[in-house]
């Protein structure tokens, strides 16, 4: 049965016609939905002309099944949380080293930021250094101050630097050391009376760690000087040297 004798049947005029149009995968180039409108029309049309029924398509429909576009959503992938994790670390982190500094003298940090206190060009002054003991605080040798201002002590006992700063020289004689110590171009310290010593000229030292030995033998003794002055204006706590304010 054809379609005009299926519609005759039915009693139903036909004046609507569905087109469901499937994407190809290549679309030629201007190819638009109501050139194919127009096609259907002038087919369908011509169908019924032939056929003696009087059948005009009006309206068409088209669908479009072509897959939707992929939205634009960004896949959280979890490299949020990474580099929130990550600059909360650094907080507690930086956090963690400003109590310390704040809590605990003679560290680097504080004497960087003392060392940047200074005007530009202009040495820090040696009262601006944190004072260091010139043995350790544990040792039960007994340290004293002489009159000319030398701090002085003999034990056995490892000596260490009254603050950070660069071995300027190294000298032996009758078996025991000298060893002198820039801080800056004018501050300096003078140790004699060493039995050994760890370092060279040009050697960094720092204040807790010891860069000589007495065995006892000999008196050690430990000057300060500003420029060709020796510096006396300081006092001991225990075995500690505390500048006098």
């Amino acid at each position: 049965m054809d379609n005009i004798e299926y519609a005759e049947m039915l009693e139903i005029p036909v004046n609507t016609v569905n087109v469901v149009k499937k994407k190809g995968l290549f679309r030629r180039r201007g190819e638009r939905k109501e050139d194919l409108k127009e096609d259907v029309l002038a087919s369908v049309n011509s169908r019924a002309a032939d056929d003696d029924f009087a059948v005009r398509a009006d309206y068409i429909q088209t669908e479009d099944l072509s897959e939707p576009l992929p939205s634009n959503t960004r896949v959280r992938d979890g490299s949020g949380a990474v580099l929130i994790a990550e600059a909360v670390a650094a907080c507690l982190l930086a956090g963690g080293i400003f109590i310390t500094n704040a809590l605990v003298d003679n560290t680097a940090i504080n004497n960087i930021v003392a060392g940047l206190s200074q005007p530009a060009g202009q040495e820090m002054s040696y009262t601006d250094f944190e004072l260091s003991p010139a043995v350790s605080e544990l040792s039960d040798v007994e340290v004293e101050q002489t009159a000319g201002g030398a701090i002085a002590f003999t034990g056995e006992t490892s000596v260490y630097p009254v603050c950070d700063g660069s071995v300027a020289s190294v000298s032996e004689q009758d078996g025991l050391y000298t060893v002198q110590i820039a801080h800056t171009s004018t501050f300096k310290s003078i140790f004699t009376g060493l039995k050994d010593v760890y370092v060279a000229a040009g050697d960094e030292v720092r204040a807790n760690i010891p860069f000589a030995y007495t065995d006892g033998g000999a008196q050690v003794s430990v000057s300060m000087y500003d420029g060709e002055n020796i510096i006396s204006g300081y006092t001991l706590d225990g075995v500690l040297p505390v500048w006098n304010s």
